[in-house]
């Protein structure tokens, strides 16, 4: 049984089905603009634009600098009451401040001028000042979005039903938005680029407006909110920090989310080199393993909703590590197109275990800190573990370039690579990743300890504090 199912909710203000579907929909919102940022802004910048890739690759630097620090410095300075607070809620303003900016920075980003000896600056600085206003502002839309998930679905049965739509809902409505891209775009055709980001943001600027019924704070949450900031002193950022590394189940989470970030960077950069080097296809044709993996999670989502309800969020966890640790394995050997989408298709179903109890496990952690420091600062911890998630592309850099330096990998467009270069993406693409996943699935199994009884006695220790 869940660990949580011996506790009485019939006092607790609980979220209805209509407000987890709405409060989904700002993942929706916050991955059409980054995944389309990830996806094509390099590209664009590079081939459509005209700017120097050493110069793009400097703007790109100071974009991941600025992008590390900005999340923990606006979490910290956002995560407290203000003279709004009491009357429009601590995150439902930040929220729905930097929503439309978002998308506006989204949309200027491809109103670059085209790169020319006498303008290359121009066009560098214009990159840089853009993509960091953007990134701002979605920081401090994913920051108390994010926060907002333990604040709103605040018991267990609450966050695994919330869990379950945040991970159908936006993947779902989403699809869409990904076609819309690839069916617009043009190569060598700058108002294609331009078009599909306007159709895409307009959509996304109807999405936000049935966002706001979901992220708004009722009554209740705004007197919990300041009553805890009432009843103590708040922290500095130092010792915030250094409070959440004192905790266990902190320091356990964040391991493992560093270790499976890591490893999803590498396994999804990792994608063009293995369509191009070694099933020797154009790109296009990734979208088959892409989708097959979309459709393994959808699919079986409703049943890592049960196993949730039966096992806890815990134990589910633990076995989606574990599978996604095998699901990486058969990249070693796959050789053919059927093979990739086949073995997408089963990774997709494996990690739904590891996606659905994301949520209600950093929602564990975050109310123990809660619990422990005697006030609401779940926007300081996303803030925290942001900026060290941000190091995982450093890293995923530093793997690529030694893998690619030992093997002798191939640079030339239209080069053939060794065998010894194909096991280096192999490994970066593979073994790397699956190694993560298991040392994550050690790590939880081995160390984490918010569960069981202590587990249950959260819920009610929130209660008595009256948070």
């Amino acid at each position: 049984m869940s660990e949580d199912s011996e506790i009485d909710y019939s006092k607790w203000e609980l979220a209805s089905t209509k407000k987890m579907v709405s409060f989904s929909l700002g993942h929706l919102i916050l991955g059409g603009s980054a995944g389309f940022f990830s996806t094509i802004i390099f590209y664009y910048y590079e081939v459509e634009v005209g700017l120097p890739v050493i110069l793009l690759g400097i703007g790109f630097m100071i974009f991941a600098v600025w992008n590390m620090v900005n999340d923990p410095i606006l979490g910290y300075l956002t995560d407290k009451p203000f003279r709004w607070t009491k009357k429009y809620g601590m995150r439902f303003p930040w929220i729905t401040a930097s929503a439309i900016p978002m998308i506006i920075c989204w949309v200027l980003l491809f109103l670059s001028p085209e790169a020319s000896p006498s303008n290359v600056w121009i066009v560098f600085w214009y990159f840089v000042i853009i993509s960091c206003l953007l990134d701002t502002f979605s920081s401090l839309f994913s920051l108390h979005l994010n926060a907002g998930y333990t604040t709103h679905f605040r018991t267990e049965p609450e966050r695994n039903k919330a869990s379950l739509i945040i991970n159908i809902v936006p993947r779902v409505l989403g699809m869409p938005l990904f076609f819309i891209i690839f069916i617009i775009v043009e190569y060598g055709n700058r108002a294609s680029y331009i078009l599909s980001a306007v159709i895409c943001n307009i959509i996304l600027v109807f999405v936000f407006i049935l966002f706001i019924p979901g992220i708004r704070e009722t009554e209740e949450m705004k007197e919990r909110f300041i009553r805890g900031f009432e009843n103590k002193e708040r922290e500095s950022f130092l010792k915030s920090m250094k409070l959440a590394f004192h905790q266990k189940s902190f320091k356990v989470s964040f391991y493992v989310f560093i270790f499976m970030t890591l490893g999803g960077i590498l396994y999804t950069t990792s994608h063009i080199y293995f369509i191009k080097d070694i099933l020797k296809l154009p790109l296009y044709y990734g979208i088959f393993p892409t989708l097959a993996g979309f459709i393994g999670i959808l699919l079986f989502l409703p049943f890592w909703a049960i196993v949730l309800q039966k096992i806890g969020h815990v134990k589910t966890m633990e076995v989606g590590l574990f599978l996604i640790g095998v699901g990486f394995i058969p990249i070693l050997w796959m050789t053919t197109l059927f093979e990739a989408t086949f073995y997408a298709f089963l990774g997709g179903v494996f990690s739904g275990g590891f996606f659905i109890a994301l949520g209600p496990v950093a929602a564990d952690v975050n109310d123990e800190f809660t619990i422990t420091n005697e006030v609401h600062q779940e926007g300081t911890l996303a803030g925290i573990s942001t900026f060290f998630f941000r190091l995982c592309f450093i890293f995923q850099a530093f793997i690529f370039a030694i893998i690619h330096i030992i093997t002798g990998y191939n640079t030339d467009p239209k080069g053939v690579q060794t065998p010894l270069a194909i096991w280096g993406i192999r490994v970066h693409m593979g073994l790397i990743p699956s190694l993560l996943a298991f040392l994550s699935f050690l790590v939880m199994y081995l160390w984490y300890d918010l569960k069981g009884e202590k587990q249950l006695a959260l819920k009610g220790k929130l209660k008595e504090l009256g948070l």
